[in-house]
């Protein structure tokens, strides 16, 4: 077993939400393609689930708690409603969905901001 750091983590997820950005950015460019079927990614709860490094504690009091990331999958969004058209867009979904991401982007960079400062000043002398 390796040791996950939260820098890894985070890598990790941004990895993941650019992966997400363009399948919402190529969703919204096949709007009014038809037979498009829109795409999403599976979610990020689920890649941790999948991954192939386990968290190590690093005392033995310390509870396991999951698993580290893996692969991203893209897989058809299960939301989408059909058009007449055989597309499965919805220009709504893909904005909240454009949203979402923006949003765990900036949380994201929030934290390794933090937690960067945080180990800056645990190395001041």
């Amino acid at each position: 077993m390796e040791p996950v750091s939260l820098f890894d983590l985070a890598a990790q997820q941004a990895r993941w939400l650019s992966v997400r950005q363009s399948a919402v950015a190529g969703n919204i460019a096949n709007a009014n393609t038809p037979d498009y079927q829109a795409v999403d990614v599976e979610p990020f709860e689920r890649v941790l689930d999948n991954g192939k490094l386990a968290v190590a504690p690093t005392h033995p009091g310390h509870i396991p708690i999951g698993t580290a990331p893996g692969a991203v999958n893209v897989r058809e969004d299960a939301d989408a409603v059909v058009n007449e058209s055989g597309n499965s867009v919805s220009l709504e979904q893909e904005m909240v969905k454009a949203g979402e991401v923006r949003r765990t982007f900036e949380m994201n960079t929030a934290i390794v901001k933090a937690f960067h400062r945080m180990m800056m000043m645990t190395t001041r002398t």
